[in-house]
Order: structure tokens, then C-alpha cells, then sequence
């Protein structure tokens, strides 16, 4: 049975492992799943389909997981200037709007790759802009003990629910929520 609840999740690649984790306890009411992944992340493919096929063995009601797994651009690639940063992050806002649009998600979970914040944008956008209230919820990576992401620091002040699994970030940061390590 499909709910109408959407989600979006935006992964990539050391990121992936962390979103999968906090979507095994997500529950099945979250569906269908909408994967948003770098246009080249050949292995974040891989690994949401391993894991949806997994989830669907261990749920008896599932005969065939409804999810999907969307590509766009990255928003920033490794050693990536700063500069042309700008135009690809624009170029993949262009691109994830309609997708975002199409999809409606009730909610996007996202824990910091690079597709996230056009993404994140988009969802945003579709308040703002009077289609759907999104709720943005964004999880800082278990690797960020002391200082934020720079998808972190963007989408902290966008999220409805921003993370973090370490108490040194919930001291700087007292807008966030500490549920301890929860990846």
C-alpha cells in the first residue's frame, strides 16, 4: 500500500551510507522514495538499490518498493573553485526545480552531499512560491564534530530541522537539535 507521503533524500557517494542507516527506521509510510544523487555517483546507485531490495525481503506487505532514483548535477565537485561553484550550483538549481516540482515531496532528508542544497532550495521554493509546504530536514554527517559542512552552514539557516550527533556542534549552534550519534 502507498501512502501519500513523498520523500526526497539527496545522497552521494560517503554520504550514502549515513542516509540509508536513518532510513531503516524510517518508516514505510515514507513512500514512494525519491533518491537524488550526483549525475556520475554510479555507487550511491548501487547501494539504494541493494538497499531497497533488501528492505522489501525483511517487509512481507512489499512485493516491489516504490522508489526512485533521480540524477542531477553536483552542485560542487572536490577542488572545485569557488567561482565557476556559483554557475554549477545555479545550473543544478535549474535542473533540480522541476524535479522538485514534479515530485512535491511532504519532505526532504538530507544529510550534506553536494546535490543537496539546490535540492533543499528547490523544496523551499515550492513554499515560498505558494505550491506545497516541504519540511527540509537536514542531518550533519557523524564526521563534523566541531564545525559544520559548508552544505551545513547553508541549509542551517533553511531547514525546519537541523541535526547534528555531537554536543560541541549543539553549543554553537542552539537552534539545532542534538539526538546524539544517530547514524
Amino acid at each position: 500500500m502507498v501512502s501519500d507521503c513523498e520523500q526526497q533524500a539527496a545522497v552521494s557517494g560517503g554520504h550514502t551510507t549515513e542516509i540509508l542507516r536513518l532510513l531503516e527506521k524510517l518508516s514505510n509510510a515514507y513512500s514512494p522514495r525519491h533518491y537524488i544523487i550526483a549525475d556520475t555517483d554510479e555507487m550511491s546507485a548501487h547501494k539504494i538499490n541493494s538497499f531497497e531490495l533488501e528492505r522489501a525481503d525483511r517487509d512481507p506487505n512489499t512485493m516491489f518498493p516504490e522508489y526512485y532514483i533521480h540524477r542531477i548535477p553536483r552542485s560542487r565537485e572536490v577542488r572545485q573553485s569557488w567561482l565557476s561553484t556559483v554557475v554549477t550550483t545555479l545550473y543544478s538549481m535549474w535542473l533540480s526545480f522541476p524535479l522538485t516540482h514534479r515530485v512535491k515531496p511532504d519532505l526532504v532528508l538530507c544529510n550534506g552531499p553536494g546535490t543537496c542544497v539546490p535540492i533543499c532550495i528547490s523544496a523551499l521554493l515550492l513554499g515560498i512560491l505558494g505550491i506545497k509546504k516541504v519540511i527540509i530536514v537536514y542531518v550533519e554527517s557523524i564526521c563534523r564534530v566541531e564545525h559544520l559542512s559548508l552544505s551545513g552552514k547553508i541549509l542551517f539557516h533553511l531547514s525546519d530541522y537541523f541535526i547534528v550527533q555531537w554536543p560541541a556542534l549543539k553549543e554553537k549552534y542552539p537552534k539545532s537539535v542534538y539526538l546524539g550519534r544517530i547514524v
